[in-house]
């Protein structure tokens, strides 16, 4: 599964979740078989070329609805927020649905 998540830095180690609008770098992750099989680190998200599955937003009011058109799922980490954090979250189902 592909996964995109907005992120303050590409320090893979340090960078955490922000905001949409705050997003520094944009990491889009191949999650397969219960781990990471490949991260890519993008400044914009218009140079992901790739079909993206999920988005991953830091909380349920962030304006997502140009992911929602293009019929990408979006899912809610309100406490995880570096990059094996929210893995771990969606692997194990932790992260949410958006609350409309």
């Amino acid at each position: 599964m592909l996964l995109l998540i907005p992120l303050d830095s590409d320090e893979r180690e340090k960078a955490s979740l922000v905001p949409l609008d705050n997003a520094k770098k944009w990491v889009l992750l191949d999650v397969s078989e219960g781990k990471i099989a490949k991260i890519d680190f993008y400044d914009t998200r218009e140079e992901i070329s790739e079909w993206v599955e999920a988005v991953v937003v830091i909380n349920d009011h962030e304006y997502v609805w140009p992911f929602q058109e293009q019929q990408i799922m979006v899912l809610v980490a309100h406490t995880q927020r570096s990059i094996d954090d929210i893995v771990e979250a969606f692997l194990f189902k932790e992260l949410h649905d958006l609350a409309y």
